[in-house]
């Protein structure tokens, strides 16, 4: 059963979409509906992304979607694993549609693409464009589904268990208040190898309720945030690998009576990887091989904070990141060479998000990022 406030939070998200279901995200329809008219107005630069960071074979999947498609596409930036091909994708939140159509092209006519989201009306444009991209990309059979339902709630959606190879979302976890339990469906969800690739918010400790219970820190994507070590927590309880970080950005608030209530709180935009592994042997180090190929990282793949790949190049590798290169759907694209532990040296992995960004020198004002989108604009959590 939903605690008071969580139950709060849904009610006003579904009033919200039933009467706004193009404008932008919210919890509170006189911030967002009244306040928010452009991404100028935001407090804090929480749900920006630059666009010149979208690699450019995905930009040119994106000319290709009907552009009433992406009219009512309100989100920020991308979320987009490697390899991609043949692949069983969710999306978590999928709005209208923008995303998935782009990664139907990605995963191709063996692939297909779920997209959920709890807004009726963004499903149905969805659906209406999904003969005219069919036709478009050139595919006999359609490789794109449509869902409404929640993410808190998979399951009762339809979501099959152990169906897919990748899971993604894009500042939608933060918005829902039992996180746990939408992590509990996407492991459920997920092929043993598969993973959880997802970009969110998270808290340099542990939320205080002043923040929580803040209607524009929560549509600003910040009174939700969670901790960032419990994230680890949560995972690892529930199965999953420990979370590999792959990007993080310092959030900066512009509104001095914001700043007096986030006090000595801190929050970052983070990107993490999240493996489901079958129970095998312990993997052992190991010196691996990028073979290269891996459509828009051929010669370099970058894969989290800690380690960038480059084609032909040898390198040693931890325990954790072997058995997670070994048994997901990049073992084909390394070679793999075990090596004497004794001379092997350990290497200090990045998992804090915070020390990430502090040193990235990445610290970016949201008035260089007029032309982008809120994250929260286009994304959907809970019901």
């Amino acid at each position: 059963m939903a605690a008071p406030r969580d139950a709060e939070i849904h009610k006003d998200v579904q009033f919200f979409f039933s009467w706004f279901p193009s404008g932008p995200w919210l919890l509170s329809q006189n911030y967002y509906g009244n306040v928010l008219k452009t991404s100028a107005d935001l407090q804090t630069n929480a749900c920006v992304t630059p666009a010149t960071l979208v690699p450019k074979y995905i930009r040119e999947t994106l000319k290709n979607v009907h552009e009433d498609v992406t009219s009512r596409y309100y989100g920020c930036g991308l979320v987009v694993p490697e390899r991609l091909e043949s692949c069983q994708v969710l999306d978590l939140g999928c709005g209208s549609g923008r995303d998935c159509y782009m990664l139907s092209q990605l995963v191709g006519e063996k692939g297909h693409v779920t997209g959920i989201d709890m807004t009726e009306v963004q499903v149905e444009v969805a659906k209406t464009y999904l003969e005219y991209h069919m036709e478009k990309f050139g595919f006999q059979a359609p490789n794109v589904t449509f869902i409404r339902g929640c993410i808190e709630k998979l399951a009762e959606a339809g979501i099959r268990k152990e169906s897919y190879d990748i899971v993604i979302s894009n500042c939608v976890i933060n918005l829902v208040p039992d996180k746990q339990q939408v992590l509990h469906e996407v492991y459920q969800a997920l092929k043993y190898g598969g993973e959880l690739y997802f970009s969110d918010v998270y808290a340099s400790l542990e939320v205080p309720e002043d923040i929580r219970s803040h209607k524009v820190l929560w549509g600003e994507c910040l009174g939700g945030a969670l901790y960032w070590k419990d994230l680890a927590v949560i995972a690892q309880k529930l199965g999953f690998c420990p979370p590999r970080l792959v990007t993080a950005n310092i959030i900066t608030v512009h509104n001095k009576e914001l700043e007096s209530v986030i006090g000595d709180c801190r929050f970052v935009s983070a990107t993490f990887r999240l493996f489901k592994l079958p129970e095998t042997e312990p993997a052992k180090r190991c010196q691996v091989v990028y073979k290269g190929g891996i459509t828009g990282h051929e010669k370099e793949l970058i894969f989290d904070a800690n380690y960038t790949f480059k084609e032909g190049e040898a390198v040693d590798v931890d325990e954790e990141t072997a058995a997670v290169l070994k048994n997901s759907r990049f073992h084909q694209d390394f070679l793999f060479t075990p090596v004497d532990c004794s001379e092997a040296e350990t290497k200090d992995l990045i998992r804090d998000p915070f020390k990430l960004a502090e040193g990235s020198d990445k610290v970016t004002s949201r008035h260089a990022l007029d032309d982008a989108g809120s994250c929260c604009g286009k994304k959907q959590s809970c019901c």
